[in-house]
């Protein structure tokens, strides 16, 4: 055996026990609390979702639980956003490898993602079903948000300071240039669709197929041009935390992601879902599956404040709980520690399959 043995991927196997005395040591500064709430109107009845709050990263030990949130909004049938919910998470958590520490852990999830995708692809498919589905999973650890998507429902970060970043890109070909371009390069084709007299109407399309979308899961019968690979991001929160407000297409649609932030700021979690709902129906009816969930991440309020930026000392609270400064002094150091309140770790959107399988390893090694 080569001298290599005992190790995988690069990292030492190392007994439970060890693990989660390390991952307690690790446990530098407390965690913060979730709180969600989902809202939904139905009308075709292909939207689905996922919410799991109690999962571990090694088994047993209670500091290490992670949430998972995911949307899945289906096409040509209900399906494969089934099928979907129901695998793709194990898919996921079975490409990390065992025995990792925390940051190995996080470093690992990227690979794990794409590989979790593809799966689940490849399964649906060899089921020989024609129906697609977006996949937009969220997976929240302590302060590190991940993100993995095909397709359109978004998800979006809303920060203390009123900042909103949007943590996923959407696969649709109308509004992404560089999908156009990938979709065409591999021999694709993309145009509208034609009616009598030659007319073209409605959003471009990739054919063969019709498909609006250039990512998804599924959707055997459109060729080789729609793929699962996701567009992956991870961003680590400071400690003033955040919210996320993931959603189906039927609030985009309707909503920018600053109307939709706006909307329900100061709302608790399970209002906030139903506000962004109901004002996505205001704005354009129901005329699609409209499901939204809301996720705050927030800080303990013992938590340490964020490093101030010039010599003024700076206490950031949660941003459901905002609380007046006691002068100007004060304000202007919180809007200027918000800018700065996210840290990206890693974002890569590549199509190629085995280009992104190498980058991750490459990142898992490092």
């Amino acid at each position: 055996m080569a001298s290599g043995a005992g190790r995988r991927r690069g990292h030492e196997l190392v007994p439970l026990a060890a693990l989660i005395s390390r991952e307690m040591k690790n446990e530098k500064m407390e965690k913060p609390s979730v709180r969600y709430g989902h809202a939904a109107q139905s009308r075709k009845g292909e939207d689905y979702f996922l919410v799991k709050t109690d999962c571990q990263r090694v088994p047993g030990n209670p500091s290490s639980t992670f949430s998972v949130f995911a949307i899945f909004d289906g096409h040509n049938g209900n399906a494969a956003a089934i099928f979907t919910r129901e695998h793709l998470l194990s898919h996921i958590l079975s490409a990390v490898p065992r025995g990792l520490g925390r940051e190995e852990w996080f470093q690992a999830l990227p690979r794990a993602l794409v590989a979790g995708f593809v799966k689940t692809d490849k399964e649906f498919q060899s089921r020989g079903e024609t129906s697609g589905t977006t996949a937009t999973f969220v997976i929240i650890d302590a302060w590190t948000v991940t993100v993995a998507s095909v397709g359109d429902s978004r998800c979006i970060l809303d920060t203390q300071g009123g900042g909103i970043s949007t943590l996923t890109v959407d696969h649709r070909l109308e509004e992404n240039v560089e999908e156009r371009e990938r979709v065409t390069a591999s021999g694709g084709e993309v145009g509208r669709l034609s009616i009598a007299g030659g007319a073209e109407i409605g959003p471009l399309r990739c054919w063969p197929g019709g498909l609006c979308l250039s990512r998804s899961i599924g959707d055997m019968d459109v060729g080789e041009f729609i793929v699962p690979i996701p567009y992956v991001k991870q961003v680590k929160l400071s400690n003033a935390g955040g919210r996320l407000i993931i959603a189906s297409d039927g609030i985009w649609d309707a909503l920018s992601s600053e109307m939709a932030a706006k909307s329900c700021r100061g709302l608790p979690a399970e209002l906030a879902a139903r506000q962004v709902v109901k004002e996505a129906l205001r704005t354009r009816g129901l005329k699609d599956d409209t499901t939204c969930i809301v996720v705050d991440i927030i800080p303990p309020e013992n938590s340490p404040p964020p490093s101030p930026l010039p010599k003024k000392p700076n206490k950031l609270r949660s941003f459901l709980f905002r609380k007046s400064s006691r002068d100007s002094a004060n304000k202007l150091s919180k809007k200027l520690s918000a800018v700065g309140i996210v840290e990206e770790l890693f974002e890569e959107g590549s199509a190629m399959l085995a280009e992104r399988l190498a980058l991750s390893t490459r990142l898992a090694c490092c």
